[in-house]
């Protein structure tokens, strides 16, 4: 399998992981608050977990719009931590999967959070700020991506770069 092959295939695999994990968490909080009202499909944009807000008190939305921010950064942590025997496996395929889920997982959170949430309504950060305020927040989320750079560019760029010329 040629490397541009591996490389759509991965960010793919990335895109769709990103959802599975940032989205299923919304799913998981709203099922445990018993607030799930339905999955927006939104085309090429990804899902949505609607959610019967009148019915959240502002803690409840807040944790709500958490949860997908801190499922995605533990994802991420996770395979940055397991970086190691993943970089040992023979397949390339997989090895590119994880290489771009780790990039994907470890900075489009805190980038969104930090920076980008103005451009588009506000998302997660509308019901984050009923728990934490904006500008801490903001503040978190660019240490938080910072490091993740950081990790990515130190850490783990070298070790995937290795085991893909072995």
């Amino acid at each position: 399998m040629n490397k541009k092959f591996r490389q759509y295939i991965g960010i793919a695999v990335a895109v769709l992981s990103y959802y599975i994990v940032h989205e299923g968490a919304h799913l998981a909080v709203a099922l445990w608050q018993g607030v799930f009202k339905r999955i927006n499909l939104m085309g090429i944009v990804g899902a949505q977990i609607d959610v019967h807000a009148h019915m959240m008190t502002n803690t409840q939305m807040g944790i709500f719009c958490i949860a997908g921010a801190i499922a995605t950064l533990f994802a991420g942590w996770l395979l940055a931590i397991m970086a190691g025997p993943i970089c040992h496996i023979k397949s390339k395929i997989v090895k590119a999967c994880a290489w771009y889920m780790s990039i994907i997982l470890l900075i489009l959170d805190p980038i969104y959070l930090s920076v980008f949430y103005r451009f588009v309504g506000g998302g997660d950060m509308n019901g984050i700020v009923r728990l934490i305020p904006e500008t801490s927040v903001v503040i978190i989320a660019a240490i938080i991506g910072v490091v993740n750079i950081l990790i990515i560019w130190k850490v783990l760029y070298p070790k995937y770069k290795q085991s893909f010329t072995e």
